[in-house]
């Protein structure tokens, strides 16, 4: 399974925005971008000006690090996107969303997205009662997302729902933290939606 290994405070530092990589440390005095709020790199502190094209590509840059994608995953999720009824842009948006490795970590179940991942691969949650280690797998309406009943002494997931307060849970999801479990009560909407993303910008690079 192909992911990303590098430092992820770079990456937070490279498009100028925090990113939420890193869980916990991210609201610390510890935040890498907090720290040093300007691209890596020998040049980092110079001025900086964007074409058109590398607005685009920055962006979209940007929404693949948020969910932990590589290009090729993007691209197939975004042509799907394209063939759905609807605006693609949000189609894409609200389909990352979907992603189980996505909702076990906007529940509480854990501190980051790549953690979610990370548990996800080693089957600690099931939807519907049923195991599912697949972090690409997408919800639907009325799914039952919960931490299985072996993996409920995880001391991850236990640290995540006890700062889970730091970060609120959308309203499409009903969590019920004391068992664990967590429903989805609606499909999610662009509107649902808070990181400052333009998804307008990723819709016109792939349309070139």
């Amino acid at each position: 399974m192909a992911r990303c290994t590098g430092p992820v405070c770079r990456l937070c530092r490279r498009e100028n925005q925090k990113l939420f990589l890193k869980g916990d440390r991210c609201y610390t005095d510890k935040c890498g971008f907090d720290r040093r709020g300007y691209p890596p790199g020998q040049h980092g502190q110079g001025r900086i000006k964007f074409s058109e094209y590398g607005l685009q590509l920055r962006e979209k840059q940007k929404i693949k690090r948020i969910y932990g994608l590589l290009e090729k995953q993007f691209r197939n999720l975004f042509e799907t996107a394209e063939r759905m009824k609807g605006v693609t842009g949000s189609n894409l948006l609200c389909m990352l969303e979907r992603r189980l490795d996505s909702v076990a970590y906007r529940s509480g179940f854990a501190n980051s997205r790549a953690e979610a991942r990370h548990l996800v691969r080693h089957g600690h949650f099931s939807i519907n009662g049923k195991r599912v280690d697949i972090p690409s797998y997408l919800v639907e309406k009325g799914d039952m997302v919960e931490v299985r009943e072996n993996s409920k002494g995880v001391a991850r997931v236990g640290g995540a729902l006890e700062a889970v307060k730091r970060r609120e849970v959308p309203q499409w999801i009903e969590l019920d933290s004391a068992t664990m479990k967590a429903r989805v009560r609606d499909l999610p909407s662009r509107d649902d939606l808070t990181a400052p993303m333009e998804e307008r910008l990723v819709v016109e690079l792939y349309s070139k």
